[in-house]
């Protein structure tokens, strides 16, 4: 008998499951910093701060966390309400199919309306067509303008 992924927002206490999985999301992406030290200390320094959550999910409610993702907010002058900025989703290969990414965007979202944000935004590679799917599933978009993709823009300090 199959169940339903488990979602939740992640406790002081779970500080060592997200940053196991983020160890294993800097894996799969092919690097080797931060390490897992480094890791272990930023998530434990941001579960203290009250604009950033992280999300964990499991693919049933027997299994340990198999998914994660962290969502910031903060204040934005467009819509004169908070922002929420969801970053860093990823979902263990073993737990991929399950539903387990579908149910930290639904609480990611979830989670944004209940702190009053007017809009939920992310990047993601466009090579990287099993998220894009999730996310246009949910309603996300690419560009303001018809037929613009909207870019994200960095340099690194």
């Amino acid at each position: 008998m199959s169940s339903s992924p488990r979602v939740w927002v992640a406790g002081l206490d779970e500080a060592e499951a997200v940053a196991r999985l983020l160890v294993q999301f800097r894996d799969h992406m092919g690097r080797d910093w931060p390490s897992a030290n480094a890791f272990l200390a930023s998530v434990e320094r941001l579960l203290e701060d009250p604009s950033t959550e992280f999300l964990l999910a499991a693919p049933n409610d027997d299994a340990p966390a198999a998914g994660v993702c962290q969502l910031r907010f903060r204040f934005g002058v467009w819509y004169a309400a908070p922002d929420c900025w969801l970053e860093d989703l990823y979902v263990t290969e073993a737990a991929r199919g399950d539903g387990v990414g579908a149910a930290l965007v639904g609480l990611a979202i979830d989670r944004a309306r209940e702190r009053g944000a007017k809009r939920v935004e992310l990047d993601v590679s466009d090579a990287n067509a099993p998220a894009l799917a999730l996310y246009e599933r949910f309603g996300f978009r690419t560009g303001k303008e018809p037929g613009a993709r909207d870019l994200l823009m960095r340099v690194k300090l």
